[in-house]
């Protein structure tokens, strides 16, 4: 069975949405608490810049999320018997999840940065021995808006997946003939 084009649409949406996010993310995360790139993760690219560093990881840590988006909405959408929902039908739906992926990066990052600075939560043990005290704080923002971004991106999935195969259920109104 031949993927069609129009599952194809949906992918190539998706891992675009998603890398699209994580550059934006990564860029804004960057200029948080580099040292989140710089000492959590192992070395991408030979660079400190905040700039660089968040282009190169901002693909890197994205796009398979993306084609898991996309290839489980492809098949929510698409296979099987019944109505197919074209492309232009579900790229709301992953504009949507980008956007509640945001709000909740940018809820869980100030969360962080809150709880670390009161002292209430602090980095691994590994991340404190490599890292001043008074950088805890824009660590755990780091931190929690990259997890708060995970999360919302895996559960948003199994959402708008759902979404889609309700859609497909619809019985759609019939065009009158004049």
């Amino acid at each position: 069975m031949p993927v069609e084009m129009e599952s194809l649409k949906i992918i190539g949406f998706s891992i675009a949405a998603g890398i699209f996010y994580g550059v934006v993310h990564d860029q804004i995360t960057a200029r948080v608490c580099v040292e989140y790139f710089t000492i959590f993760h192992p070395p991408l690219i030979a660079s400190a810049s905040p700039t660089l560093l968040a282009l190169a990881w901002g693909v890197v840590a994205t796009w398979w999320a993306g084609a898991i988006l996309g290839i489980a909405l492809a098949l929510a959408a698409r296979a099987g018997s019944g109505r197919k929902l074209a492309a232009e039908e579900v790229l709301p739906m992953i504009t949507r999840l980008v956007l509640v992926m945001a709000v909740a990066a940018a809820a869980f990052g100030i969360a962080g940065f809150a709880l670390a600075n009161k002292g209430l939560i602090v980095p691994p043990w590994w991340v404190q021995s490599r890292l001043p005290v008074s950088r805890f704080p824009n660590f755990m923002a780091d931190w929690w808006a990259h997890n708060a971004s995970y999360g919302s991106a895996f559960l948003g999935t199994v959402v708008v997946c759902i979404i889609a195969q309700r859609k497909r259920d619809e019985v759609q109104p019939k065009m009158e003939s004049k």
